[in-house]
């Protein structure tokens, strides 16, 4: 969630938690809709209606499903940010020469949000795609962005998402996350041994901008843990990874 309205109109707020929960569904009918938002089987009709109208929903017999208008949309608010247009020839260097799934991340109301991935041709699967939102403390490219940000800017982010937990190895410990973050800045890059997805490790490093040292978004590598070993971190992939992030840095200010 975002910064709190002053005065959040009630209509908006419904198509928002009626689309979302259509998404998190995976489709669903009118009746089963209604009731996982709380609402009266007329108004989510009234609704859904309205939204299919203007190309937001689709309709496939009984079910509803979240349509490709908000595809658009996503691809508009993509494109507009420079750094996607700059990174993304890089992401895709990575994800070649390494062989691994590479990434891009950019910082919105306090979330992760997936810019960009390429995939080499050993990359994993993952339960991640372009647009798909996460929080910053438990992946090596969320840590990279949050180091390089003001500390009341850290302290508002958590304050709002918490520090969830999703491995035995998420940092759930603000004091420990800050000492993290400080590691990070002391050496330019993040890691993430398996705080998120067990048997995943990943490296990333912040993309800076050299005009007023604002984090403009990270870049990673992420691969399973047998195959993103310290050796091959260290003599393979960071110095590529540091690589593509000073090419892009010069480009967002020069290009």
């Amino acid at each position: 969630m975002g910064d709190q309205a002053k005065n959040p109109i009630k209509g908006t707020e419904k198509t928002i938690l009626i689309v979302e929960a259509l998404k998190e569904m995976d489709g669903a009918g009118v009746s089963e809709l209604a009731e996982r938002v709380g609402l009266s089987k007329g108004t989510v009709h009234d609704y859904l209606s309205t939204l299919r109208q203007h190309n937001y929903v689709v309709k496939e017999g009984n079910t509803y499903y979240v349509g490709l208008g908000f595809f658009e949309l996503g691809e508009y608010a993509r494109n507009r940010l420079h750094i996607y247009h700059v990174a993304k020839s890089e992401v895709d260097n990575l994800a070649a020469e390494t062989g691994e799934l590479a990434n891009l991340l950019y910082e919105e109301h306090g979330l992760g949000v997936y810019l960009y991935r390429a995939r080499g041709e050993n990359a994993v699967t993952l339960d991640t795609h372009t647009g798909k939102r996460r929080y910053l403390h438990n992946t090596a490219l969320g840590k990279a962005i949050l180091a390089y940000m003001p500390d009341h800017r850290v302290e508002a982010i958590l304050d709002q998402h918490g520090l969830p937990r999703a491995t035995e190895r998420t940092i759930t410990d603000r004091e420990e996350l800050y000492e993290e973050l400080a590691a990070v800045r002391d050496r330019g890059y993040a890691y993430c041994n398996q705080e998120r997805v067990e048997g995943l490790q990943c490296i990333a490093t912040p993309l800076i901008s050299r005009a007023d040292g604002a984090v403009l978004g990270a870049i990673s590598v992420a691969g399973p843990t047998t195959r993103m070993t310290n050796d091959r971190v260290g003599e393979e992939i960071l110095d590529r990874l540091l690589q593509a992030a000073n090419v892009v840095e010069i480009n967002v200010n020069y290009a």
